[in-house]
């Protein structure tokens, strides 16, 4: 053998050797890699990943009562169908018995179950969410009635018979109103808008959204239903307790809906307040709708149709803001219940007439005759004599202008104008005292007048909720007082005043057994031509 062959030898085999123990040091180092903690890590985080899924469970939704217990929302029980697709072997029969019993669409429910799926990863399809309990027991009876026949057939026939086999329900909770429309302007609807996690929209669902909805968890839900054990233990939310008391609310609305129709009315609202403390009692207006069907907001509150009347939308008041006007001027000592005043049916302010609504010269009148007779010229001469400056003052005291911060999703508010203003001329003085040329909501004018009404001079917060209950306890809301506009002897005053008017007019709103204090309020409004 010569020197070149003998070379070559050594350099296969020294290649050869360099080679072997290459593959040796790979060979070790997977199983080191393998055997390693990082490699355990990794292999939890797959079965994680690949086995579990992540999902935020969201809390049942706390149930709304009135002032005595009854349930005005809560929840009712539905089911999720669904069906995993390793067991699906008929899913024409499937499509079929699901279509027929919950009126779904037979090609889109078959359409998902007969998908491709990766048989190493099961695949779990939803058929509907809000199956009710009475259609799953339907379902429950004609799987018992498809087993019972199998096990009378032969097993090699088996394969040819109708099966359901596949398919799962699972108990969830639907949002429900028990009452239907009753309340629904004060208690909005809760909508599952973007599939996972509904909302409040409106009234008492949307300002406590976040009381009601409780605290969601992320969790860690096996992909094979199978494998779930038992549901988690999470805490619902809170449940709420109104001040509404539903037999007054019933009343409103029923009279509400009569005067609407009586009168040809675009609409109406009735707002019934505890003047001593805040608490609403009812709040009616029209339209209503039935929350268990919210998809038909649109079509019962066109745009721009608010949803409560009473917090979003602004009016002129009319004559029961003359209530206000007296007040400020008897706190301010700028009249006396005695204070004469000669109607001629007429007054000029910032240069323009103002007249009666009658058009009427009343004569010699004190200003309870005024109040009585319900008199524009009277009421645009005392603000007169209060002078812009008290004048505004005393209106924005009663909070005319401002928000009243009422506990209830979408309230609203007007700007109050006074003099130096743009938009103010010396004629609003005398117009804006018997409630025209100015814009408040029911809710701003029932608050005001809690300061004449509770007879101590003091504006109570308008509220609706009463008390919270969480993790089983109560706590209660209580009243405040948001401002003292007049001195509790001019609410006294005032208050008199005003029964004593109702009862020299004999009025249909005094009740038999009961001292009334009251005013009647109109308002114009532009007609169809704008006159």
């Amino acid at each position: 053998m010569n020197q070149n062959n003998i070379g070559s030898h050594s350099r296969f085999t020294i290649v050869g050797g360099a080679l072997t123990l290459a593959g040796l040091f790979i060979f070790i180092w997977m199983i080191r890699i393998q055997t390693s903690d990082s490699a355990k890590l990794i292999s939890e985080k797959a079965e994680e990943y690949y086995t579990y899924v992540h999902k935020t469970i969201y809390p049942e939704r706390g149930s709304i009562y009135d002032r005595w217990g009854h349930l005005l929302a809560g929840n009712t029980e539905v089911y999720e169908l669904g069906a995993d697709l390793r067991y699906v072997d008929d899913p024409q029969t499937i499509a079929m018995t699901v279509s027929n019993l919950l009126g779904l669409d037979y090609q889109t429910v078959y359409s998902s179950l007969t998908v491709e799926f990766d048989p190493d990863f099961p695949r779990y399809v939803v058929i509907t969410k809000n199956a009710p309990p009475e259609k799953i027991e339907e379902l429950q009876v004609i799987m018992k009635r498809m087993s019972d026949q199998a096990e009378l057939t032969p097993e090699k026939k088996r394969g040819d018979l109708p099966s359901l086999e596949g398919l799962q329900w699972t108990p969830s909770l639907q949002r429900s109103y028990p009452e239907h429309s009753l309340g629904s302007s004060i208690l909005g609807f809760y909508s599952f808008r973007d599939r996972e996690k509904g909302r409040g929209y409106f009234g008492i669902e949307e300002k406590y959204n976040h009381l009601l909805a409780g605290s969601p968890v992320d969790v860690l839900v096996p992909v094979d239903p199978y494998l779930i054990d038992t549901p988690q233990n999470i805490p619902p939310g809170d449940s709420l307790i109104l001040t509404i008391d539903r037999e007054i609310q019933a009343m409103a609305e029923k009279v509400v809906d009569k005067a609407v129709e009586d009168n040809g009315a675009q609409s109406g609202t009735i707002l019934i307040m505890d003047p001593t403390n805040g608490e609403m009692l009812a709040i009616a207006t029209t339209p209503r709708m039935d929350p268990n069907e919210y998809w038909n907001y649109a079509e019962i509150f066109p745009n721009p149709t608010p949803y409560n009347r009473a917090v979003g939308q602004t009016y002129e008041p009319g004559s029961v803001f003359k209530v206000l006007t007296m007040a400020s001027a008897l706190d301010a000592g700028a009249v006396t219940p005695d204070t004469q005043f000669l109607d001629t049916g007429v007054i000029s302010v910032g240069g323009i007439n103002i007249y009666n609504w009658d058009r009427g010269a009343w004569g010699p009148q004190n200003m309870t005759g005024c109040m009585q007779h319900s008199l524009n010229v009277c009421l645009a001469w005392i603000a007169t004599q209060l002078g812009p400056t008290q004048f505004y003052n005393y209106l924005q005291r009663f909070g005319i202008g401002h928000m009243t911060g009422i506990d209830l999703a979408g309230e609203v508010n007007y700007p109050l104008s006074i003099a130096g203003d743009p938009n103010w001329y010396p004629v609003n003085l005398g117009t804006n005292s018997f409630g025209q040329g100015v814009a408040t909501t029911p809710i701003q004018m029932i608050t005001a007048v809690s300061a004449i009404a509770n007879l101590q001079g003091r504006i109570m917060a308008p509220h609706v909720l009463r008390s919270v209950i969480e993790d089983g306890e109560k706590y209660n809301n209580p009243p405040q007082v948001i401002g003292t506009p007049i001195k509790a002897e001019t609410a006294q005053t005032l208050t008199e005043m005003l029964a004593v008017s109702l009862e020299n007019e004999a009025s249909i709103a005094l009740v038999d057994g009961y001292r009334v204090a009251g005013k009647t309020g109109t308002a114009e409004i532009p007609g169809p031509e704008g006159y």
